[in-house]
């Protein structure tokens, strides 16, 4: 099992209302991809459980998290300033993998799935990558990834940036050969679909509540064509032909 470690806050501001990026300084591991998570914790009892979140991207002696507040463990983290600790443990999980990408890319996320693309935005600046970021209202992580990327499509449910409407209305899978997707489940299953109908190759990150995150509980499985699989352990990147949607 890995251990936990302690890491100081760096930064810890709302980007948006209910949207908070992290920043702690901590030992990098070099081998962190894009999907991996950490699980944090800055509390002695209450709440029990720890809090997965994404990477958002790894710099030197550095980790930004996005995340958004939903529940009292997020709201938690929400309140740690410049200088506290807090406990982690990771990187956990399996991410996107990167090597041998060759043709067009799409990265296409729903709301806090925007996470890793900032990572994977970075990692694949040689490449010819598009982004699909779909929110409800308020923007962000667009600056950080727009100058990595060849071109960015937004939609927002109310129409405040870009289309007004959901993501998966403007997105063509048929363009690209290979699309990586996070976000809510219901958004990654559209994008699937349209991924298998057209014979595109896809990667989705699964979103499932966690308790451990290292595979013991078996809270977060979802269902494969190999059985059920824990999100966690196995995941959270799937192969999209290997999900069971």
């Amino acid at each position: 099992m890995p251990e936990y470690k302690s890491a100081k806050i760096l930064d810890n501001e709302e980007v948006v209302s209910g949207v908070f990026k992290m920043t702690i300084e901590t030992k990098i591991d070099n081998n962190i991809k894009p999907g991996q998570f950490y699980m944090l914790k800055c509390w002695e009892t209450e709440p029990v459980l720890w809090r997965p979140i994404s990477v958002s991207e790894v710099r030197e002696d550095k980790l930004d998290f996005l995340y958004a507040v939903t529940g009292r463990g997020t709201e938690m983290l929400s309140r740690l300033k410049r200088g506290q600790e807090l406990q982690v443990m990771g990187p956990l999980g399996n991410g996107f993998k990167t090597e041998d990408i060759k043709g067009r890319v799409a990265l296409v996320s729903g709301g806090i799935g925007i996470a890793p693309m900032v990572e994977l935005s970075k990692i694949l600046h040689w490449a010819e990558v598009d982004l699909y970021a779909g929110f409800r209202s308020s923007i962000y992580a667009i600056d950080i990834i727009r100058p990595r990327v060849k071109n960015v499509y937004i939609a927002t449910e109310d129409g405040s940036f870009g289309y007004k409407g959901y993501i998966t209305e403007i997105f063509d899978a048929a363009k690209y050969d290979l699309v990586l997707c996070c976000g809510p489940e219901a958004m990654m299953e559209k994008v699937l679909k349209q991924c298998r109908k057209v014979g595109t190759e896809i990667y989705v990150s699964m979103e499932k509540h966690m308790a451990c995150g290292v595979g013991a509980c078996l809270v977060c499985t979802c269902k494969t064509k190999g059985g059920n699989k824990r999100t966690c352990k196995e995941g959270p990147v799937f192969k999209g032909d290997d999900l069971v949607i």
